[in-house]
């Protein structure tokens, strides 16, 4: 019979516990989520620590599409934040609001109906319709922001739907009125054709590659003011009989336009009073074919180079200053029409065109202005769709965008008055929903005058603290040249401007009583109510009498002021306990109601955390109607981050191919192999990974390598928590195995020093909002302290020891205190893992959860800070001493680093003097078994040699740096089958013969 060889396997203390190597993300992450909801944790945590409140107040998104990576980056952000506040002790109660008016959702409901059905739609079937679109948008989005493990009031979110909200809304609105903010006037507003209403700026884009035709024109002067005709009757150009009275075809005044179609709307030419001009002869040889006029006004400065643009003979007669043509009259080369040459403003320069500006009061804002100054009339010959009306002349018909600048040009051309056309590629707003161009279009509209507290809003900026802090200037300057606001739209699906109009004088009614009675119905109804009810329920019982002969209106408020209303529908900034929770309800129904027990949020907001696009967006709107009720910003500080882009620093797009689906890297695609379910984890690492102040890049190669960080700091903790699995953390007089903390060996004590040291770093780097610098400690304590330093030491410790000896009991003990902080430190981010790993401690804890421990702190003895550098000279030794026994790997004179016996030389020099020093405070240490400095560098056999000493003869490998040479050799003695240490006694015990004297020890206790 055959006796089989002896295993020593079953004696180590291996690894056990059931914290899997795999996170199995797709599985576990829900498992872990549903488990914080049997608890209510974040109700808990969020209702009842006992820290102050702290309020991030969310910026809606849009309830339209999926989410993408955009979202993740913004919404992980605000839960890293939350969640720490939480483990802070802090009241971090998250309400999640969604923006759920606005043409794209009622497009989507217009798109999805037949034109028959479209054409029998009534405003408030369409309403109803886009209401429930709404919220089933709102609810597929709930879901993925849910599976990324944010958390939030999920079930009270703040819907700009709401009731509540939008009484809240109106009651901003109101206050703005009573105090003079808001008014109704005729004025260019930038319009959209393609959504046929009045945008805001924050609803523009200015997409690249725009191109307008461009066009030079000259409009024939028919009549001078009294001086300049006397300066011209001087050169001959005019005669004393008619000084005043140009010849036909004599002079004419040059402008430039990119914006043909406007010129059917001209009403003047602006010049700057103070710029000089030239009247210049036209030469009769001109290239361009222009023979019109025999001489042409333009800027003096831009003589040469319209020359040039022209091709034009241009040879200066007269300067004058533009205040001197004040009065001229042009006629309209295409209209019968006489109009003036008027002085306008700064704006004209001479860094283009010809120093003159074709002004159109109906078409512009600085031409408006002009007009208003100059007593002209506001004329705009275009209609809702951009087609030119009547007042167009022969023009009418034509749409703006698309066939009236070809017909005007030719009709110039026709006309003799044009001097130049060619295509201009410059900035241009586009409707940001629509995709397609704007104008500028004059219509009755409501606005708030920011000129009415624009200080005061200067001033609150300048209180807030704005990361970064480029982010201040950026608002200031926005605010600072900002016209009025535009906020009323022409579409149904919005909160009504709750205005009536005098059917006979259209004079509006807007006062008090009305707003107040009103508010009072939405607050009951919603704001439904005023498409469903007449005149006579809509006015306050006081006037009801009066109700026919008032009309309400039909124009719905911009989105912006919506989402801007939000620090008094959600934050409670009106004062009311009504407001203050005008963010609750249910959003199923999009209702809202107050619950006693509902904690408050802080207004101001603790912080506002968007995109940097908000500075002209939620960021202003919220600042402009705060400042305007209140005197202050809603909120102290504002954080903004970047925009997402592909790894090369592309735009993700659909047709690049380069977009990152978070719910196809959360929950995997169709192939698996593909695309494997990486989890939110890996998602939330790659938020807290990247320096969000800038745009950030994702693509598969970044999500594979944080996959991989993932791993290690997983496999990490499982190695903490397999080497716990017989340990009690108790202090052994309480019969636990815990080794006190003045106890334990150097080795351990530089671990605690490590772990202290990480806690205080991560803690700044959370404070600060710099969680890359906390992703690349977490990597740096990981890999390098923890991995390639203790825990590659303290392996012999672990597994050959005794179960119960003190040199493992020690390493436990440091082990258990790391892994429970470890677990502290990541939980704002790697929130599953960290849960995770709590759940898998092979030991009782107090907390059913790692977020109801709180924050990871240290004792004041772990924070030996005169430990590092003395240990550093050993640390740096294992670099040097690794380096020479992958030498000998290569060259296959040694496997592996156990099989090695080192000799030291301590020659001259600091390094050498600072590592003497190191080796004596070794030395001295009460626990030789576990400080000593064969086990730190994991050979078998180490000798310092003394001065005078015979060097290790042949050696594999030697080198000196720094004043220490190591030279490295085949440790003596043969290799112990249980602890593969190179020992010279292996064979002198009988009982087992493969095993080293220390082993036997072990076996034989």
């Amino acid at each position: 019979m055959t006796v089989s060889p002896v295993s020593y396997k079953d004696t180590l203390n291996l690894l056990q516990t059931p914290f899997s190597m795999r996170a199995n993300a797709k599985t576990r992450e829900p498992e872990l989520q549903a488990f914080w909801a049997e608890l209510d944790l974040y109700q808990r945590l969020s209702r009842g620590n006992p820290g102050e409140v702290f309020t991030l107040h969310d910026g809606p998104p849009y309830a339209n599409g999926p989410l993408h990576v955009g979202h993740a980056l913004n919404k992980i952000l605000k839960d890293i934040l939350n969640k720490y506040a939480l483990l802070r002790g802090r009241r971090a109660r998250f309400v999640p609001g969604w923006d759920c008016h606005g043409l794209p959702i009622e497009l989507k409901v217009l798109q999805s109906l037949s034109s028959a059905e479209r054409s029998a739609l009534t405003p408030i079937d369409l309403r109803r319709r886009a209401h429930a679109y709404a919220l089933e948008q709102v609810e597929g989005q709930k879901a993925g922001f849910r599976r990324w493990g944010i958390w939030a009031d999920w079930e009270q979110p703040y819907l700009t739907l709401n009731k509540a909200y939008e009484a809240a809304q109106i009651g901003v609105f109101g206050r703005m009125v009573l105090a003079g903010h808001i008014y109704r006037g005729l004025k260019p507003v930038h319009w959209s054709p393609s959504s046929r209403t009045a945008l805001a700026e924050a609803e523009l884009e200015y997409p690249d590659g725009h191109t307008s035709p461009s066009v030079y024109v000259a409009f024939p002067v028919v009549a001078l003011p009294g001086g300049l005709g006397a300066r011209l009757t001087a050169l001959g150009l005019t005669t004393a009989e008619a000084a005043t009275t140009p010849a036909e075809g004599d002079l004419a005044v040059a402008i430039w336009t990119t914006t043909p179609w406007t010129l059917p709307a001209n009403l003047a030419v602006s010049v700057n009073a103070s710029l000089e001009y030239a009247l210049c002869r036209v030469g009769d040889q001109g290239a361009n074919g222009y023979r019109t006029s025999r001489h042409l006004i333009v800027a003096a400065e831009l003589v040469e180079s319209l020359r040039s643009g022209l091709q034009l003979e241009l040879e200066p007669l007269l300067s004058l200053r533009g205040a001197e043509l004040e009065g001229a009259q042009y006629r309209h080369p295409l209209l019968d029409r006489t109009s003036p040459v008027v002085i306008g403003g700064d704006y004209i320069t001479t860094e283009a065109g010809t120093g003159l500006v074709h002004t159109a009061p109906g078409h512009g804002v600085d031409d408006f202005i002009t007009g208003r100054k100059a007593g002209l009339p506001v004329l705009c010959p275009v209609d809702e769709a951009g087609t030119l009306t009547a007042e167009a002349g022969p023009f009418a018909g034509l749409n703006v965008l698309k066939d009236a600048n070809p017909a005007i040009i030719s009709a110039l051309e026709a006309a003799g008055a044009l001097l130049r056309h060619e295509p201009y590629e410059h900035r241009y707003p586009y409707d940001w929903r629509t995709k397609k161009p704007t104008i500028f279009r004059a219509t009755e509209q409501w606005f708030a005058s920011v000129e009415g507290f624009r200080a005061e809003a200067l001033e609150a900026i300048a209180a807030v603290d704005w990361l970064p802090a480029s982010g201040r200037n950026r608002i200031e300057a926005m605010v600072r040249d900002r016209g009025d606001w535009c906020i009323s739209r022409q579409r149904t699906w919005g909160v009504p401007i709750p205005v009536f109009y005098h059917r006979d004088s259209g004079e509006t009614l807007l006062n008090a009583d009305t707003l107040a009675h009103v508010e009072a119905l939405i607050a009951e109804h919603g704001s439904d109510v005023w498409w469903e009810r007449e005149e006579a329920e809509l006015l306050p019982p006081s006037l009801a009498a009066e109700a026919a002969q008032w009309r309400k209106g039909t124009d719905t408020m911009d989105v912006w002021f919506d989402s801007g209303s939000s620090w008094a529908g959600v934050l409670g900034g009106l004062g009311t306990g009504a407001d203050q929770a005008a963010g609750s309800g249910d959003e199923a129904s999009g209702d809202a109601s107050a619950t006693a027990e509902t904690p408050p949020l802080n207004y101001p907001a603790d912080l506002y955390l968007e995109g940097s696009d908000q500075h002209r967006g939620w960021f202003q709107s919220s600042l402009l109607t705060s400042v305007a009720v209140n005197g202050q910003a809603p909120y102290r500080r504002v954080l903004t981050h970047g925009f997402t882009l592909d790894e090369k620093g592309r735009k993700m797009s659909k047709s690049l191919g380069n977009v990152v689906d978070p719910a196809v890297l959360v929950e995997g695609g169709k192939n698996e192999k593909q695309q494997p379910p990486y989890g939110a984890d890996v998602l939330r690492l790659w938020v807290s990974s990247v320096d969000y102040s800038a745009d950030v890049p994702l693509g598969p190669g970044i999500v594979r390598q944080l996959a991989d960080v993932t791993r290690k700091v997983r496999n990490t903790a499982r190695y903490l928590l397999g080497n716990l699995h017989d340990f009690d953390p108790r202090p052994a007089a309480d019969g636990g195995d815990a080794v006190a903390i003045t106890d334990l060996p150097l080795l351990d004590r530089w671990m605690l020093e490590r772990t202290a040291n990480l806690i205080e770093v991560v803690s700044a780097d959370f404070e600060r909002y710099e969680f890359y610098r906390f992703f690349q400690a977490l990597q740096n304590f990981c890999v390098v302290d923890l991995s390639n330093v203790y825990l590659d030491i303290a392996k012999d410790r672990l597994y050959v020891s005794g179960a119960s000896d003190f040199r493992r009991r020690s390493c436990q003990t440091v082990l258990a205190l790391v892994v429970e902080r470890l677990a502290g430190l990541i939980a704002p981010v790697l929130c599953h893992m960290a849960e995770d790993i709590w759940q898998n401690l092979p030991y009782p804890v107090a907390e059913r959860s790692v977020f109801e421990r709180g924050w990871p702190s240290a004792p004041a003895l772990w924070a030996e800070a005169a430990l590092v550098e003395p240990l550093r000279p050993l640390l740096e030794l294992r670099g040097q001493v690794n380096r020479q026994l992958e030498s000998c790997r290569a060259n296959a004179d040694l496997g592996a680093s156990l099989e090695a016996r080192v000799e030291l030389e301590l020659g001259s020099g600091d390094r050498a003097e600072a590592l003497g020093g190191a080796l004596e405070r070794l030395n001295s240490s009460p626990h030789p078994s576990v400080d000593n400095l064969a086990d730190w560098l994991i050979v078998s056999q180490l000798e310092l040699r003394e001065g005078g000493a015979a060097a290790l003869a042949d050696p594999l490998a030697e080198a000196s740096e720094g004043g220490i040479t190591v030279r490295i050799a085949r440790a003596e003695g043969r290799k112990c089958e249980r602890c593969w240490h190179m020992e010279p006694d292996i064979g002198s015990h009988a009982s087992h013969p493969s095993l080293c004297g220390r082993c036997v020890a072990v076996l034989d206790a």
